[in-house]
Order: C-alpha cells, then structure tokens, then sequence
C-alpha cells in the first residue's frame, strides 16, 4: 500500500513521553483527572442547555454547540496520550497521524469558528436588540454550527493532504504528545519557505481572520454598550461578553503561537507545553469560565446536580 511516495505502514516514534515509571505513572493519573474534568464538565453544560427551557436561545445553542467540538476535539488525542503514556512503545503508521491531524486541526478549527459565530450573536443581541429574534432564528443557528464543522474539517483535509504528500527525512521520531503539525513539519526534506508558506495560509483562514471577525464584533459591542445610560444596563451587557471574551484569548493566544509563526522559531519543549494548555487546559477551563460567569448556568447546574442525587438516594 503506497500514499505518494509514502508506506502507509511507516510509523513515527513520539520522544516526548516520559522514560521513568514515576513520571510515567503521576503523568497518566494527572492527565486523566483533566479528561475526567473535560468529558463532565462539557456533558453537564450540554445537559443543563438541553433540559431547561427558558436556556433554549442562540447564546446557549452555541455553548451547548462549543462543549460538544470540545468533548470530540480532546476525545482525538487524549486517550492516545494516556495509551502511550503506558505503552514501551510510543508509535503511529502514517495515516494514522494523518487521520489524527486531521481530526484535531479540523475540530480545532470549528472552534474557533464557533467563537467567532458566538460573537456575532452577541453583535446582532446587542446592536440590533429588535431584529434578534428574526436574524438569530433555530435555523440560521443549526446552519453557522454546521458550516464552523464542515469548514473547519475541510480546510484540515486539504492541510494534511499536503503535508503528508511531502517527502520525509529517515529521521521520523517526533518531539510531541501527538501529530501536530508543526513536529510533522520539522521531519519534512523539502523547500522549507513554500511549505511553511501554505501552512501559514491555512492557520490564517482558520485563526487570523475569526480572530479578526471576533475584533471588529466587539468593537461594535463596546460602542453600542458604552451609549447605554444606566450602570446596571451596561453591566448586563458585559456580563454577558465577559466569558465568550475571556475563551476567545486563551483559545487564540494558543493558537496564534503555535501556528502563525516559522518553523525557525520552533522549540520542542516549549511547544511541548503550550499544546497540552490548548488541548487540556482551555478545554477544562471553557465550562468553568462559562458557568462561574453565569448566573443562570449556575442555578441551572445547582438544579440539575440536586435532581440526580435526589434520584440516586432514592
């Protein structure tokens, strides 16, 4: 079986893990805490939007919507990084890393799609507060979630087709957790400039301009609040951009300086660590920041948590 110029069985060897079973074990026990965090805190967000009625609106559509790419976005490479974290042999064949770069740039980029569609329900919430029942109905909702997945997974089908038709050199041990793209580039032996060229394309169309759409949304916002006379008014409206705000950074701060920069400034450590604050740390973060910022999450949460241990001693 031949992809390119490429055995489909080629396997690359992650270095990144830790060699003592000390280290071995605290890693495994410390990154399933998070998961554990990551998986309950997304399923009791998606489970609070679906069964109280009056958080059936876009705002929490979306947040339902974001929890489930998170759920499905860590579910690509976390139990991967807990299998190897075990395993003597930490390996991946070849379309084996591709389908898992895939699937992470790919839901990672629906992501940030889907914060820049947050952000654009907040704009027409707060600019347009009279025409937001018409714009934001259930059916524009279901097609913006929709259209962040489908664009998010095809601009990473297109990513990793062209980098894994690249040759590479006989060096193939990767200084990652995972297959992501700036380690995989480093194994490349081509023209460097062209090839990072297009990966600095892709990573724009993905994090560059929905950070840009999210900017120009918020600046609309802030004018629009700032011409609110009363206090509490403008509290309210901060309120509610002051979470969706506080994930945009961390979400893009990550991003940005993994992908929108050269190779040459790559280094494995550093790297090492910015990616699990993107893989784990934003995501256990998310429902956190969501829910101590909002009040009607908490009461939500508070009652959905009191109805299953009333079930259970039951």
């Amino acid at each position: 079986m031949i992809w390119g110029n490429h055995s489909l069985l080629m396997e690359f060897v992650f270095l990144a893990y830790p060699s003592q079973p000390e280290l071995r074990a605290l890693s495994f026990l410390g990154v399933s805490l998070v998961y554990t965090l990551i998986i309950s805190g997304n399923v009791l967000i998606i489970m609070a939007i679906q069964t109280e009625a009056r958080l059936h609106t876009p705002m929490y559509y979306f947040l339902g919507s974001l929890s489930g790419v998170e759920v499905c976005y860590t579910a690509v490479v976390v139990p991967h990084i807990l299998a190897n974290t075990l395993q003597s042999e930490k390996t991946i064949t070849l379309l084996g890393c591709a389908t898992q770069m895939i699937f992470f740039i790919g839901l990672g980029s629906a992501d940030c799609f889907l914060l820049a569609v947050m952000a654009y329900d907040r704009y027409v919430a707060i600019c347009h507060p009279l025409q937001y029942p018409l714009t934001m109905t259930l059916t524009l909702c279901g097609r913006l979630v929709m259209a962040s997945v489908v664009i998010g997974l095809f601009l990473s089908i297109q990513l990793a087709a062209f980098i894994f038709s690249l040759p590479f050199c006989r060096t193939r041990t990767l200084e990652h957790f995972f297959c992501d793209v700036p380690p995989v580039m480093r194994l490349v032996c081509a023209n460097s400039h062209i090839h990072e060229l297009s990966v600095l394309v892709a990573a724009t169309l993905a994090i560059a301009i929905p950070f840009f759409f999210i900017a120009t949304s918020y600046v609309f916002i802030v004018a629009a609040v700032l011409k609110i006379h009363s206090a509490a008014g403008r509290h309210r409206a901060f309120s509610t951009c002051s979470s969706h705000l506080s994930v945009v950074l961390l979400q893009y701060g990550c991003c940005a300086f993994m992908y929108l920069r050269p190779s040459s400034s790559y280094y494995p450590k550093q790297d090492q660590f910015i990616s699990l604050v993107y893989t784990l740390g934003t995501p256990v973060l998310n429902p956190l920041i969501y829910t101590l910022r909002n009040s009607d999450m908490k009461g939500t949460l508070g009652r959905l948590l009191t109805r299953n241990c009333l079930s259970q001693n039951n």
